[in-house]
């Protein structure tokens, strides 16, 4: 999930593991929980941020690197990738889980884009950059 500010600052937030892996707010859907909900809990179990998430109707599926693959099940290759965002009025404090993330920062779009890790981030991101530009 994108969170980004009108002034088009972007959080980041970074994992305790791997370390140095820095991402958008992401996290998995719990026991007959749809993907919107997933989101808004996910924002706030991972931020402390409670505004509205807008679902941009976009979803991917790429495959599990083999370094994460021990987060799921073993016959499960592939993820399935639901895209949201939620527009700030400004930057905010961020309440980080410290079990899951180590650190945030905000950054301006284009540093957001060359930070983040995943490659699916970057192209969320730079869709929303022409977007809001």
């Amino acid at each position: 999930m994108l969170v980004y500010t009108v002034e088009l600052d972007v959080l980041l937030i970074c994992r305790q593991s791997p370390a140095g892996f820095w991402q958008s707010v992401t996290g998995s859907l719990e026991n007959n929980e749809q993907p919107l909900a997933a989101a808004q809990r996910e924002l706030a179990e991972e931020t402390g941020i409670t505004e509205p998430v807008l679902d941009h109707g976009i979803s991917r599926v790429f495959p599990i690197k083999p370094a994460w693959r021990k987060r799921y099940a073993p016959d499960v290759k592939e993820n399935l990738e639901h895209e949201f965002s939620v527009q700030l009025p400004a930057r905010c404090q961020v309440e980080l889980d410290p079990t899951e993330h180590s650190d945030f920062c905000w950054l301006p779009m284009a540093e957001a884009i060359t930070r983040v890790s995943s490659h699916t981030n970057r192209a969320a991101l730079r869709q929303l950059w022409k977007t809001e530009r």
